[in-house]
């Protein structure tokens, strides 16, 4: 054979390639033709379109051994079932009041709020940016609030205003986490979402939504509130006792608002950023809208839940802004 015949065939080999090469890689990139000379092009199985994705390193022993995405974060009428150790340890987390009869108390709440499964799309191509955003004192002055706002979900929680700061935490809001005790209005854009402690909890809810007859859990609640009942949602409490054993490890009575909703984001979005958690520069404890320094309580282990925080920074899961 040839030299000339030899160069023919070589070349005509590596023009099939190419071309076959260009044809596969264009019929992945057709659905979204800015992918074609895209680094994710070359990686069609990453979890999702994010620089960093959350599950990135689901591979890792210690996510393995904390994290369970089985467990839904969010209660429907589906997963409302408790096992008997889940209703024990959840009615012992605020004693002292019989409950009500908490399958009649279930069925009366999903006819005043929907009954769906949410959040359960992820896929390549999706990039839930989420911003969870506490209420430390080391917020005021930050000027996060144009990054915070950049986030598809924000999550607030408890009285946190947004009025007033709004240079430092941001206009908006797509979740609030609250109990009854920590309730204020919402505007109709935004999610409540609760998070019970006990029955009287859901029975508050629905007194909020409709008639406002409780008044009193332990403590004086509002009776009635402002939030889109069509955007309630309800924190699990078999995923609330998830957040206990498997990353709290059963330290303090049971874990705070900001490290349920962190976690709760984990499951749920694809990338986190963290904000306004911890004491600020000069070790102070206050809220962001407060100059008085809070006591620390004792049903939560702080510092526990702070070294996990940190690990989740280490382990690139999140991002920790701790501003000033």
């Amino acid at each position: 054979m040839s030299i000339l015949r030899l160069r023919r065939i070589r070349n005509l080999t590596l023009l099939f390639c190419v071309i076959t090469f260009t044809m596969i890689l264009f019929s992945y990139s057709l659905w979204d033709p800015s992918l074609l000379f895209s680094k994710h092009a070359l990686h069609p199985k990453r979890p999702c379109s994010c620089r960093h994705c959350l599950t990135d390193l689901d591979d890792d022993p210690w996510n393995a051994d904390h994290f369970n995405r089985s467990i839904h974060p969010l209660m429907t009428r589906e997963n409302s079932v408790l096992s008997e150790e889940t209703f024990k340890w959840w009615q012992s987390l605020q004693s002292g009041m019989k409950p009500a009869n908490y399958s009649e108390v279930v069925e009366e709440l999903f006819q005043v709020i929907p009954d769906e499964v949410l959040y359960m799309d992820a896929r390549p191509e999706r990039c839930r940016t989420c911003s969870v955003v506490g209420n430390s004192g080391n917020l005021k002055g930050s000027e996060y609030g144009d990054l915070i706002d950049s986030s598809k979900f924000i999550f607030r929680m408890n009285m946190a205003p947004t009025s007033g700061f709004e240079e430092d935490v941001g206009t908006r809001t797509t979740h609030h986490f609250l109990y009854p005790e920590s309730a204020i209005d919402l505007d109709n854009n935004t999610r409540l979402v609760l998070i019970p402690y006990k029955t009287l909890d859901l029975q508050w809810l629905i007194s909020a939504l409709t008639t406002g007859t409780i008044k009193h859990t332990y403590l004086p609640v509002v009776p009635r509130i402002k939030a889109n009942r069509d955007k309630v949602l309800i924190y699990n409490p078999t995923f609330f006792k998830y957040v206990y054993d498997s990353w709290l490890e059963g330290h303090g009575r049971y874990p705070s608002t900001g490290f349920l909703s962190l976690v709760l984001a984990l499951h749920i979005c694809d990338e986190v950023s963290v904000f306004g958690f911890g004491a600020d520069q000069s070790g102070s404890w206050h809220h962001y809208w407060e100059n008085n320094n809070m006591k620390h309580t004792g049903v939560h282990d702080g510092d526990y839940e702070h070294n996990i925080t940190m690990l989740l920074v280490e382990k690139h899961k999140i991002k920790m802004f701790h501003g000033t």
